[in-house]
């Protein structure tokens, strides 16, 4: 004895899921100053940003010291320019990891100025994460000073510096391509569309962020040091708050500020097409 047995169309069950675009997040939200859950995110971002500057800092101390010459110390020692490109990138992975359920994860003021552009934060909460950025940088610098102050001010206290030989061009240049690197990489990473369309497959979206800090390290630490986070080069230079530092901060926040515009226009505008979408919503009215 045989039971019919009935098959669903196929082209129905794997249809991709409706998706539609959320709306943009107001310019200013004043109601938001009225909720625990943003000032929650401020803190989030201020011991996020505190953390990361503390390892980050200590370990490039920590390398510079283990190959001191002066000190007997081996050229080839250290963990070595692979393994600060490690720290970094191991901790924001970490950090956003921790955090993006409760502000973003975003641990950096060219992230927060990317998806604002996109309109994915308010005004209020760009300008207000940005300075919680800060102050954690300078904190957590301030930290690796007040527990290693010898070491940190002979070797550099990790303050972001043009290299000898690069001229503020290629430096600005080096920022800004891995700046949008980085943004890019949160936009396609974090893209609510990709995951209603792609939902079988699975992805963890602090781990592209973390390895694109780590590639953008490797290829950048030689001319700038690296940057590609304004608050962590204010943090250094603030703290170590040496001639050389200043002079050139300003390429370690234009570059990355002009990095996130370009990625934010180039994910929402080309590859989401929301120029077009806008028109065509235009026209129907």
């Amino acid at each position: 004895m045989t039971k019919d047995v009935e098959y669903a169309e196929p082209a129905a069950e794997f249809s991709a899921k409706d998706y539609h675009d959320p709306p943009p997040a107001p310019l200013v939200d004043v109601e938001e100053l009225t909720k625990w859950s943003f000032y929650r995110a401020l803190i989030a971002e201020f011991i996020a940003t505190l953390l990361f500057l503390y390892v980050t800092v200590l370990t490039v101390i920590g390398y510079k010291s283990q190959t001191d010459p002066t000190l007997g110390g081996d050229e080839c020692g250290g963990v070595g320019i692979l393994g600060i490109a490690w720290a970094f990138g191991g901790m924001i992975f970490i950090l956003v990891y921790c955090t993006a359920g409760i502000s973003g994860g975003h641990i950096n003021p060219a992230v927060t100025f990317g998806l604002f552009l996109a309109r994915k934060v308010s005004l209020i909460r760009a300008v207000l994460y940005m300075v919680a950025q800060c102050l954690g940088a300078i904190c957590g610098v301030g930290l690796v000073k007040a527990f290693q102050k010898s070491y940190y001010n002979r070797y550099g206290g990790g303050a972001n510096e043009l290299a000898d030989g690069y001229n503020k061009g290629v430096g600005l240049g080096a920022e800004i391509i891995g700046t949008f690197v980085l943004v890019y990489t949160v936009f396609s990473a974090t893209d609510p569309k990709r995951n209603a369309r792609d939902s079988h497959v699975p992805v963890l979206a602090p781990l592209p962020i973390g390895f694109a800090v780590f590639m953008v390290h490797l290829a950048t630490i030689p001319i700038t040091g690296t940057g590609i986070n304004p608050a962590r080069s204010f943090g250094a230079a603030v703290i170590y708050n040496k001639e050389k530092a200043w002079d050139d901060q300003w390429i370690f926040w234009v570059g990355p500020f002009i990095g996130a515009a370009i990625a934010a226009f180039y994910h929402q505008y080309i590859l989401r097409a929301a120029a077009i979408k806008a028109l065509g919503s235009f026209r129907s009215n």
